[in-house]
């Protein structure tokens, strides 16, 4: 089960409002959605969490690009809403690492094989495949100093667990108003 809420910090305090992300399909998106919940161009929050297994906070401050802190990326790999997070930028990864050998079709006959050993090399392949996928890191990626300047430190970030967004909205000052639209 997903939960997924806007924070927008205006003069007032915080503003919440429960979000879908059914729409969303990349960072960009959810850049876009967060940047219309505060016209103001104050900090915006978004807080994703999928009960148990991991949380997101996304935060756009005006026009700026968006800092990211994910809790776990093995689990939020997983998860459609997460893939959105998980950034090659994020994961220290070269955007371009892998294009021009996804753009070859290497079926292994360019070098004089014939197509009998196309079995073994199957299953050959499949190992080496396995064995190449970058693995995506269990535990925290991203700015965890996303919510230091609100109250929340690094370390108080990376302890927080199973209710997170939850926990963020308390420190700071937000519970009532993201329990309103819970």
């Amino acid at each position: 089960m997903y939960f997924a809420a806007l924070l927008a910090r205006t003069e007032d305090g915080w503003e919440a409002s429960d979000t879908e992300l059914d729409d969303v399909e990349t960072l960009s998106d959810l850049a876009d959605l967060a940047r219309e919940a505060s016209p103001d161009e104050d900090t915006v929050l978004v807080l994703i969490e999928q009960e148990d297994a991991w949380f997101g906070v996304v935060r756009v401050d005006g026009e700026e690009d968006p800092r990211i802190y994910v809790s776990d990326a093995a689990a939020a790999a997983r998860s459609s809403y997460g893939e959105i997070l998980l950034t090659d930028e994020l994961l220290g990864r070269d955007p371009d690492d892998g294009d021009v050998l996804d753009a070859l079709d290497l079926d292994g006959t360019e070098d004089g094989e014939s197509d009998d050993d196309e079995d073994e090399d199957d299953a050959d392949g499949a190992a080496g495949a396995a064995a190449s996928t970058e693995v995506v890191p269990h535990g925290p990626v991203g700015d965890a100093l996303i919510l230091d300047d609100l109250g929340v430190s690094e370390k108080e970030l990376r302890l927080m667990s199973t209710d997170a967004v939850t926990e963020i909205a308390e420190s700071l000052g937000a519970s009532e108003t993201l329990e309103a639209v819970r």
